[in-house]
């Protein structure tokens, strides 16, 4: 009984090792976003050059990700995410040393090839702690995605207001997040292959059921994608909403993906996956009418406050369901990932070309129904009895160490 307790007690402590890191992570983003104004003018490129840069993240993930169940295979889980998140920490150095173009394409290419693999490699740690305490995590973890996220945009919309040189900013960020990384790493479970597993592939197409469950992520980024960059503009263009009330909505938005993801495990604990994901694709299409129908700011608002708290459990539940998928976690979270990549990153121009097109009512109303999606393909997520609320002591849940 000591030794299960024991165990007990380690996962719990990875548990919180793992949130930290997915905080780090999500602070390195923050502190970029905020200072793009400014490596646009450093490397002296137009709106449109930057619009071609900012593709380039996506693109060095999307390459990269598969990578990730490799190194984890060769280094062991631990020392795999102390590696990668290390080399993304550093990497946010890299975009405001850019002086032109070039450059700054092949550094946000290095940056999100680091960001990629760093993602898959502590969600899928994320995986196996949630699996071994046997009850939801994963919406905590991107609930603390977000949070550091909201931090690194302070510290770095601080930076701005200072009007501090971005190079000194995102070196003294990149130093502080790199050693509190390193901390954290050192808590998380150290998984290391058995001796008769099988390597993962370098590159591999993501296995049939990882494109199922990333469909249903593609959804549910593509509408959080759309509703970031668009929702301002939204509110200013079509219903002639000041510029500081435009601005709110996207705050709010993002906060309320934030909670929701904070609250989402217990949701998930009492409801199961497959419930939560349909309920929340109820919410995000209850959201997206309100905001295509909108005549006033505040339906638009209340309509995009409930497209964040429905989409905001979902790509956390894909990925722990790609992770319990099949018999390699890494391989089918990377395919996921991949698929979720790909959709922020055509999302915002979808969504823009569209409304040149036609209009901003008629791109949300894409959003709309994308959203219905998540309603009626939430059942590819279904995984078992690990969809049913879990009962019974702690110990119970605590399978046998790994071999």
């Amino acid at each position: 009984m000591s030794d299960v307790v024991h165990e007990h007690r380690e996962v719990k402590r990875a548990r919180y090792a793992v949130a930290a890191v997915f905080a780090v992570h999500g602070a390195v983003t923050g502190s970029f976003a905020t200072r793009v104004p400014w490596i646009q003018d450093h490397a002296s490129v137009s709106a449109g050059q930057l619009g071609l840069a900012l593709a380039f993240p996506a693109l060095g993930a999307s390459v990269a990700m598969p990578l990730a169940g490799r190194i984890s295979h060769r280094f062991g889980a631990r020392t795999a995410l102390r590696g990668l998140l290390s080399l993304w920490t550093l990497a946010l150095v890299l975009p405001s040393l850019s002086p032109n173009l070039l450059t700054l394409c092949l550094a946000l290419f290095v940056y999100g090839a680091t960001a990629g693999m760093a993602d898959v490699a502590m969600n899928a740690l994320g995986v196996e702690v949630e699996n071994r305490l046997g009850k939801s995590i994963m919406s905590g973890l991107h609930g603390m995605w977000s949070a550091g996220a909201l931090v690194g945009s302070a510290g770095g919309t601080l930076a701005a207001h200072l009007g501090s040189d971005a190079r000194l900013h995102h070196a003294l960020a990149a130093a502080v997040l790199t050693l509190l990384g390193l901390v954290a790493c050192h808590w998380v479970l150290d998984l290391q292959p058995t001796e008769d597993e099988e390597p993962p592939p370098r590159f591999a197409l993501p296995p049939k059921s990882a494109v199922l469950i990333g469909a249903v992520g593609f959804c549910a980024v593509f509408a959080e994608g759309a509703s970031l960059d668009w929702s301002a503009v939204y509110l200013e263009d079509e219903l002639g909403s000041s510029a500081g009330l435009a601005a709110a909505c996207t705050t709010g938005f993002t906060l309320t993906m934030a909670l929701a993801r904070l609250a989402g495990d217990r949701v998930v604990d009492r409801f199961g996956s497959v419930r939560t994901v349909r309920w929340s694709g109820v919410l995000a299409t209850l959201g997206g009418l309100l905001i295509v129908v909108a005549d006033h700011p505040a339906v638009a608002m209340a309509g995009f406050a409930l497209m964040g708290l429905g989409i905001a459990v979902v790509v956390p539940l894909c990925f722990a369901a790609a992770g319990r998928s099949g018999p390699n976690p890494s391989q089918a979270i990377a395919g996921v990932a991949t698929i979720t990549y790909t959709s922020g990153l055509i999302a915002p121009s979808a969504i823009g070309s569209l409304a040149q097109a036609t209009s901003l009512v008629v791109s949300f109303g894409l959003v709309t129904v994308l959203s219905c999606g998540l309603t009626a393909f939430a059942g590819v997520l279904r995984s078992g009895d690990r969809d049913r609320p879990k009962v019974g002591p702690p110990s119970a849940a605590v399978p046998d160490p790994r071999p």
